[in-house]
């Protein structure tokens, strides 16, 4: 159980620092991956910021499965002492100023084109959670316990 909390405490600490993510989508079934900037809701599911003219945003129009790989860094030279946490879930789009106001907050330069009609936010309703802490460091965690870890009071502004 203390492992488990530990586990949850890193994943929460690698959602709140990041700034960079992985997206899986599939096109016709094959996988597909590209570099995207998240952000987190007020209850810490992943918002997205999304080009209609972006492969992927095609890839989650046919079919909203799809995968947020975040790592942090390295422990060492080995990429793969890197904590590592991947979301499953799927993908809709969502509207908002409060949501837009968040994104922001994460990724001012954003406001540059988050205007932009072929632009848009999506949110990751998670599904699963695979966490990994290096070697021998690996679980699948609970995303509500994974919310509550980030922001205990949801609702608050998060830094």
């Amino acid at each position: 159980m203390a492992r488990n909390q530990e586990y949850l405490t890193e994943a929460a600490g690698l959602m709140r620092a990041m700034r960079q993510a992985t997206l899986a989508t599939l096109d016709k079934g094959v996988p597909f991956a590209s570099l995207v900037t998240p952000a987190l809701d007020e209850e810490g599911a992943p918002l997205l910021l999304l080009s209609s003219l972006a492969a992927h945003t095609r890839h989650l129009r046919a079919s909203p499965a799809c995968a947020l790989l975040i790592t942090g860094p390295a422990v060492d030279e080995n990429p793969q002492t890197a904590p590592r946490l991947c979301l499953q879930g799927e993908a809709s789009p969502v509207e908002g100023e409060a949501l837009q106001a968040r994104y922001l907050a994460a990724h001012p330069y954003a406001a540059r084109y988050i205007g932009f009609g072929d632009f848009g936010l999506w949110r990751l309703a998670v599904r699963g959670v695979h966490f990994v802490g290096g070697f021998g460091a690996a679980a699948r965690l609970d995303f509500a316990a994974l919310q509550h870890e980030i922001s205990p009071n949801p609702g608050a502004a998060q830094g």
